[in-house]
């Protein structure tokens, strides 16, 4: 095992003046890598999205100190360091330890048949060195590259300890990490992320964009739902337009065949009246020519 002069890490700060590194030579297995630890760099960073001082990363170089030719260089295939500055990485394409400020607090390497049996040995031993609080290994094959499936390990007093790997009645293996907050799953070939409060897988990016895809159909549904309930209210409200128009035509004709009626009674009411005065007339007309005297009375009374 290579130890690493133990100097005093220095703050991050202005890294304008650092020039990036080249990316570490490509396995030739890389691709059996490849999807493991993609799925890995893109949960996690999802997982940390709201904490802008998490950096998660990998399959850049990883050592002490640049200038010293003394330095071991390691490629960790996922890196994630709490508490510092991402930009360092973006400007060096790697995580130089006392350029950063502190250690990773978590490293995995996916077994492939080139690495596996140097990822559990010789790693191993160089991680602690370089004081990586937790070191993870998952092997898809199910430990024919590795030690075993599923690994994961915390420093204590510059030595790893091995976390407990559980096992359940499915056959999943899983153990937790106290640096990510999560449980990492091995399950028939596959890294999977927990949330061990409440026990939910976290989403792989094609599953978020299955789940995205699923909301925009809700909302594009949702929307012509909408759309076709304003319609119908429109309709709606064009049909009580003109039931009221309707209404206030047959209200307006109903007081004019009112009014044709009240004329009418009036009419009648005339006539009655202009039927009885003309009685009325005829009845004083009578009276008074009976009070009247006869014509030859009053020229011949001895006829009476």
């Amino acid at each position: 095992m290579t130890t690493q002069p133990q100097t005093r890490p220095r703050p991050a700060g202005d890294f304008a003046h650092l020039k990036p590194l080249p990316d570490p030579p490509r396995l030739p297995d890389a691709m059996l890598q490849h999807k493991h630890m993609t799925r890995a760099d893109q949960t996690l960073e999802t997982w940390f999205r709201r904490r802008s001082d998490a950096m998660v990363g990998g399959n850049g170089y990883l050592c002490w100190n640049r200038t010293d030719p003394r330095t071991t260089w390691l490629a960790p295939d996922c890196l994630v360091s709490l508490g510092v500055d991402p930009e360092h990485a973006m400007v060096s394409n790697s995580y130089i330890i006392n350029e950063v400020g502190k250690s990773p607090d978590f490293v995995m390497e996916v077994a492939t048949g080139s690495t596996g049996r140097r990822d559990y040995t010789v790693k191993r031993d160089q991680y602690a060195a370089f004081g990586v609080g937790e070191y993870w290994r998952f092997d898809p094959s199910g430990g024919e590259f590795h030690d075993r499936p599923l690994a994961g390990e915390y420093l204590a007093a510059g030595r790893y300890e091995s976390y407990d790997i559980h096992r359940d009645a499915d056959g999943m293996l899983w153990g937790h990490s106290p640096a990510l907050g999560l449980d990492l799953c091995w399950r028939e070939g596959e890294l999977f992320f927990r949330n061990p409060e409440t026990g939910d897988f976290l989403l792989r990016a094609s599953q978020v964009a299955d789940a995205l895809d699923a909301v925009r159909k809700e909302l594009i549904a949702a929307q012509d739902a909408v759309t076709a309930h304003e319609t119908r209210a429109a309709n709606a409200k064009s049909i009580v337009a003109a039931l009221s128009r309707a209404a206030d035509a047959e209200s307006q004709a109903a007081d004019a065949r009112l009014e044709a009626a009240n004329a009418r009674l009036e009419a009648e009411n005339a006539r009655a009246q202009a039927a009885d005065a003309q009685a009325e007339s005829e009845r004083f007309r009578e009276i008074l020519r009976r009070l009247q005297p006869d014509d030859d009375s009053a020229v011949n009374p001895s006829s009476a």
